[in-house]
């Protein structure tokens, strides 16, 4: 085992180094010299300050250290004779001598070297005095528009001029100006080759040769191949471009060669050969040679690289390559993009802050660091090339996509970064392939992108009955797995208008998964059916997958807000029916009722019963028509502050808040019997909703003065110059719901209600005489007038959620047990009460006489511990209520709540746990005869304010 590795180097090239070699079990540590931000301390890797020019004090460190092997990443400490000397003393180390090292070091000994050895290369020539390579370039029978510094020049030593004046200059300025220090003292003038430029290595054992995946670096600054050269803007790998065909020849003709006539020459080449080419007509010739990994196409080849890198170095300084070729991932593409300092490859801030580092590994991506340093706990810019992200998906358009999107996650001022990494390929790849759907502007590959991000949110909202997992024909629910005993179906299919029109405006995509379920969901509650499951159908001249998902997200979410699982969807591309940027969007809900409990109950609905009104959280998703041509009449944007709604919101803001969900507030009420219709106030309003679910001999009678109407709808009528009428058929005014209940039931319902909700009694029916409205709303204009006008009281209780006391003492909660039977329905309203913060009771047990039953599951989900006694094991009701009693007393119960419990229990059990109703029943008689409480016409409880 090796122990530890270090890696030479401080680049992206040397961060992939370490991060391929700490992925093996055989490496116990990696130290980077110097290293850079995203080497220091990041699991196995860590930094090294040790000195890597000095030679001597370099193999002592690795001896004192137990360092087993020194891999270099780049080229000058390589041209410097590192390998040599740490050889010479000991310590094995990966890539050429300083002899080997020459292919790269000097382009006038490389260009000689293969003119010996009959490698395919442009011609050239090779000149120490600037007015011989100046003639050359005037008289040459070729284009030799090519100058070359002979030495290292950090991959910027290479000038492609356009005319020979300008690669006259260019001689000037390496030869006579310095422009490349020592390394232009020797010029190359090479002759301009047209084509494909590939990037082609392999690791060599000095006899054999093992051939990578061929690459392409991107040298130029900007989109399209414009600007200045650099150290390289990015990489792709594999290129298309290069046929297995045409590789094995590479491999043959160069790759093979160059090492055959190194060892003929006394100087084994040992490490990796990067040879630079271009795939002209007459064949592939070499442009130059590297001899180490490049950057940056070291950052797109380690990742498809499966085998492990330290065992395939260790065979090839071994001279076992041969017989342990070394395994790349197939059918797989990987992308890596630079991001770099505003004003490379001139001069560049440094110092700069980056931030998003931590999205990247979210998004399933690699972010190799280049130029960067640590600075007071951040991590800040330090360089030209700062830092690479790598993306490795099945195809090369994929993996494109994926590392622009990580790059965009990542931000720094003036950061500076390509966006059509593999165009070339990409073109080659359409070229040679006949149409495609995604030609006609259908993009299978992201809606199959779309499937793999939305699966884990469907997925979150499994539920009885169903697991909501995507991917087949069709989706499967289990009624009877979610107890039901004798259902009935009920579907509702909706979409949310023309809200798509403002939340497309403002960006806000994920907020209308809210409004697409609300308006499903609600609908089917109005037949007293649970929802059970959801599809969503979303559609679009062009899939744009973040946006997509942003909604669907959204979908996911209000899912698991009303209890229903995403059971599927169906995302449609259809570029010639809509526009760029825009989508549609619909919703399909099922829900399940036991036949007796189906709403609405027309037969026991009478003249004198009472409506309760359910508060909206505003427009909801009707009547958006409307509200833009109002909009438009007053001038107003989407980013105008808000003339209603909170102070600081913008119009957008408040328009785009989501439909409210009833489902869980309503259901456990709609159980209980006691509501005999819900309406769900949507398209039309008051005026049309309500008699839906009524007997049509009777008519509706609503008091607007009674419910809290939004300042919304305010501005919207006086703005508009709105109608009563008009507003009542196209808006809820403020009402979500609204139910329908006995007059016995009136004021437990609404209690029940306003424990979570705002609520009030708004109405009665009465018999509707011939020719009369069916819906009268009184005193709605005079409401609209005073909207927003709501009393402080109302405000401090609601602000409460339906608690008197709102002082913030820390209160003794009493531990409550629950006994249920079945569903637990009452048993859900118990839970939400006993989690407000105001409540003074914690359940800390819930018991059921019947196993498997909803109640239980309701419990668990809610964090509650569950029992089950099951009468059925028992002689006698003494035994049964014993043992009750014994699991009661086991959690420290004090209160006991039965919900619909179906046993009859023994007076010695009651007598036992009656104590608490002896106590609670005298008080609220107390709290009542003096007045402390009150419960005024409209339902509403008061509380008399009481001065220390």
């Amino acid at each position: 085992m090796a122990g530890r590795v270090l890696v030479v180097g401080g680049g992206g090239r040397e961060h992939a180094l370490a991060w391929k070699l700490a992925q093996s079990p055989q490496v116990q540590q990696v130290l980077v010299a110097p290293g850079n931000a995203g080497t220091a301390g990041c699991g196995k890797i860590s930094n090294s300050e040790v000195s890597v020019s000095n030679h001597t004090i370099l193999a002592q460190f690795c001896k004192d250290h137990h360092v087993g092997l020194v891999v270099v990443g780049p080229e000058v400490p390589l041209a410097a004779g590192i390998v040599d000397d740490l050889t010479a003393a000991g310590v094995p180390c990966f890539g050429p001598s300083a002899k080997a090292a020459q292919l790269e070091a000097s382009k006038s000994f490389s260009k000689a070297f293969m003119e010996r050895h009959g490698i395919p290369t442009a011609r050239y020539g090779s000149f120490t005095d600037p007015q011989q390579a100046c003639h050359y370039i005037r008289t040459a029978d070729f284009p030799a528009l090519v100058v070359k510094a002979s030495g290292l020049a950090a991959g910027k030593g290479v000038i492609v001029a356009r005319d020979q004046d300008e690669a006259c200059q260019a001689v000037m300025d390496i030869m006579k100006d310095g422009a490349f220090g020592s390394a232009g003292e020797t010029v190359v003038v090479e002759e301009l080759l047209e084509g494909e430029e590939v990037s082609c290595l392999c690791f060599s054992d000095g006899h054999s040769v093992s051939q990578m995946p061929p690459a392409q670096d991107h040298k130029r600054l900007q989109d399209s191949d414009l600007g200045p050269n650099t150290g390289g803007m990015g990489a792709y790998c594999p290129t298309p471009q290069v046929s297995q065909d045409l590789l094995q020849q590479i491999t043959e003709t160069v790759l093979q060669k160059t090492v055959d006539g190194m060892r003929e020459e006394g100087t084994p080449y040992v490490g990796v050969l990067y040879a630079g080419l271009m795939l002209t007509e007459r064949g592939p010739k070499v442009l130059e040679f590297n001899c180490r990994f490049g950057d940056p196409e070291c950052q797109v080849l380690l990742p498809l690289l499966q085998s492990d890198l330290y065992e395939v170095i260790m065979n090839t300084m071994n001279g076992k390559l041969a017989s342990n070729a070394p395994v790349w991932h197939q059918d797989s593409s990987a992308v890596t993009v630079v991001m770099a300092s505003g004003g490379y490859p001139g001069s560049y801030k440094k110092g700069v802050e980056i931030t998003g580092l931590s999205l990247i590994q979210d998004m399933g991506l690699q972010i190799f660091h280049a130029g960067t340093a640590l600075k007071e706990g951040s991590v800040v810019s330090s360089g030209g090339r700062v830092l690479s992200v790598t993306a490795v998906k099945s195809s090369l358009e994929l993996a494109l996509q994926a590392a622009n999107q990580g790059v965009a996650a990542v931000g720094f001022p003036d950061a500076v970064y390509r966006r059509d990494i593999g165009h070339r390929a990409i073109a080659h790849l359409k070229q040679h392939r006949g149409l495609t759907y995604k030609d006609s502007g259908v993009d299978i590959a992201a809606g199959n992108r779309l499937v793999d991000v939305i699966k884990p949110l469907a997925k979150a909202t499994s539920r009885s009955g169903c697991n909501a997992e995507l991917g087949g024909f069709a989706g499967l629910f289990d009624l009877k797995a979610a107890g039901f005993v004798d259902p009935i179906l009920v579907s509702g299919t909706d979409g949310v208008g023309t809200k798509l029109k403002i939340a497309q405006a403002c960006g806000q995509h994920g907020i209308l998964g809210q409004d697409l379920v609300a308006m499903c969901v609600n609908d089917v509650l109005a037949q007293g059916a649970e929802p059970l499951f959801f599809l969503d159908y979303f559609s679009c001249g062009s899939l744009d997958v973040d946006v997509a998902a942003s909604v669907v997200r959204g979908i996911a979410k209000a899912c698991e807000m009303a209890g229903c699982a995403l059971l599927g969807g169906e995302t449609a591309e259809m570029p010639s029916v809509y526009p760029p940027g825009e989508y549609d969007l619909a919703g399909f809900c099922v829900g399940a009722v036991e036949r007796g409990a189906l709403l609405p109950r027309l037969g026991d609905i009478s003249e004198g019963h009472m409506l309760i009104g359910v508060a909206s959280s505003g427009v909801h998703s009707n009547g958006f028509s409307l509200v833009r041509k109002i909009l438009e009449k007053a001038k107003l944007s989407y980013s105008s502050p808000a003339p209603f709604g909170k102070s600081g919101q913008t119009v957008g803001e408040v328009l785009l808040t989501p439909t409210k969900i009833y489902s869980p507030l309503l259901l456990p009420i709609l159980r209980s019997g006691a509501v005999k219709a819900y309406a769900h106030i949507t398209g039309g309003g008051l005026l049309e909703n309500i008699p839906r679910v009524l007997p049509q001999e009777l008519a509706v009678d609503l008091d607007a003065s009674q419910w809290s109407i939004p300042p919304v709808f305010s501005w919207l009528h006086k703005e508009g110059g709105l109608s009563e009428e008009e507003m009542a058929r196209t808006f809820n005014c403020g009402l979500g719901a609204v139910l329908v209940v006995a007059p016995v039931d009136a004021q437990r319902v609404l209690s029940q209600l306003q424990a979570h909700e705002e609520a009030w009694i708004v109405g009665s029916l009465a018999h509707k005489e011939p020719g009369a409205e069916p819906v009268v709303v009184r005193n709605l204009k005079n409401s609209l007038l005073n909207a927003g006008q709501a009393s402080s009281k109302e405000v401090a209780v609601k602000a409460n959620g339906g608690c008197h006391d709102n002082s913030m003492v820390p209160r003794k909660r009493t531990k409550v047990g629950v006994l249920i039977s079945g569903t637990g329905t009452n048993l859900q309203a118990l839970i939400e009460q006993a989690k407000r913060p105001c409540s003074s009771a914690e359940i800390v047990v819930v018991i059921s006489n019947k196993p498997g039953v909803q109640g239980l599951k309701r419990a668990s989900l809610a964090g509650i511990q569950t029992r089950v006694v099951d009468h059925k094991l028992y002689g006698s009701r003494a035994e049964f209520d014993g043992t009750i009693d014994r699991v009661l007393e086991e959690f420290g119960v004090e209160l006991v709540c039965l919900a619909g419990f179906m046993r009859i229990l023994t007076g010695t059990f009651v007598k036992k746990w009656n104590e608490a109703e002896h106590r609670a029943f005298p008080a609220a008689l107390e709290l009542v005869a003096s007045g402390a409480v009150s419960l005024g016409e409209d339902g509403r409880i008061s509380w008399k304010s009481h001065s220390s």
